[in-house]
């Protein structure tokens, strides 16, 4: 195969799938990742389409065409910075390297800063929607200097999500600010998905819903405006039972979330912008508690606060109650109104201060 067109370091479900993603819209790629198997499985997986796997980073480096476009999509932190390390001595001015991952926006800004030192380009990229918007259609929102962009911008304009024919990408300003839009996007998820759980709670235990009754309801409201992958998925996992116990699923997951820390920094950044953002503050404060499973147990048993999974049919008018939340017009609207106008307005004031900060980096550091 001739030199590619675009690389890939890291071969994990996401960047197997975006490189695969990138190979089927036509453009040459080359991937690398230290673990053999992954790259066999990105061969196998790739079979028919232009696509290579190099066995080393210098044979790798070598196997694209200049400047090099080469996007990482590797575990945010120090693994990024070892990556940049191994990349460099094979790397020429003008490359351009891509980080894919969900990296603090300030760690971008400094990566940017050391790499233009070394005459190398860099660009910091959200990528959302997960394995399947890696494969088949993304989310993106990247970052960087706009000169650099353009020459990246065909490449993900294609792979990326389509909505009434147009690509979801676009760019979202100088430095970090792609990487800060989707770390803000992650924070307005958390704020969902705690509306979500908290109107699961209310189902279950004011209005006693079975499984069947909220799997419905949710299912109605994603016929509404109120229509997302969040509230489909809450509707398909309520009606889904355990296979060896056949009771509800949700009632065999342990009431334990993790997080991979956007939700934080989110915060993080808006409290250091003297920006209010209460509904992801409130959100990444349930994630935290929700994580303290053994404390939750012991203050539960020490003041008898335990809430048992006791689910009673509602009298008749608490049906009434239940079929009105179904079809209310106003409970659609005021779900809508929390989930979007809230952390929509949180999201905007917090963005507006970030970027008076990123043109604040901008000027600091300006092009030489």
């Amino acid at each position: 195969m001739e030199n590619a067109q675009f690389g890939m370091v890291g071969l994990g479900t996401m960047g197997r799938n975006f490189l695969l993603n990138v190979a089927e819209h036509g453009f040459s790629s080359v991937g690398f990742d230290l673990d053999a198997e992954k790259r066999r499985l990105l061969l196998e997986e790739g079979a028919g389409m232009k696509i290579a796997a190099a066995e080393n980073i210098k044979e790798f480096v070598e196997s694209l065409d200049a400047p090099r476009k080469i996007m990482l999509l590797v575990p945010a932190g120090k693994i990024v910075d070892g990556v940049i390390e191994n990349l460099l001595p094979h790397l020429e001015k003008g490359d351009i390297v891509i980080d894919g991952g969900n990296s603090h926006f300030t760690d971008t800004e400094t990566r940017e800063k050391y790499l233009a030192e070394q005459g190398i380009e860099f660009i910091g990229v959200g990528v959302s929607g997960g394995e399947e918007g890696a494969r088949h259609g993304a989310s993106i929102m990247p970052g960087g200097k706009t000169e650099v962009y353009a020459h990246i911008a065909p490449i993900l304009e294609a792979v990326s999500a389509k909505v009434n024919g147009e690509p979801c990408v676009a760019y979202m300003g100088a430095s970090s600010a792609g990487h800060f839009v989707k770390m803000v996007h992650n924070g307005i998820e958390y704020g969902l998905m705690q509306i979500l759980a908290e109107t699961y709670d209310f189902m279950f235990r004011v209005l006693k819903m079975d499984y069947t009754e909220m799997s419905e309801t949710f299912d109605k409201w994603n016929d509404t405006e109120l229509n997302s992958f969040l509230v489909e998925i809450t509707a398909e996992v309520l009606r889904k039972c355990d296979d060896e116990t056949n009771k509800p699923l949700v009632e065999m997951i342990l009431d334990k979330a993790a997080q991979k820390g956007t939700g934080k920094w989110t915060s993080q950044a808006a409290m250091d912008f003297g920006v209010p953002i209460p509904t992801i503050d409130s959100a990444v404060s349930m994630r935290q508690i929700s994580a303290q499973k053994e404390v939750r147990v012991l203050i539960a048993e020490k003041f008898g606060s335990r809430l048992p999974f006791v689910n009673a049919r509602l009298p008749e008018e608490g049906q009434t109650v239940s079929s009105r939340l179904v079809t209310s017009p106003k409970a659609a609207r005021a779900e809508r109104e929390v989930e979007t106008v809230v952390s929509e307005q949180q999201k905007i004031h917090l963005s507006e201060d970030a970027t008076k900060h990123l043109e604040q980096t901008v000027e600091k550091h300006p092009d030489e």
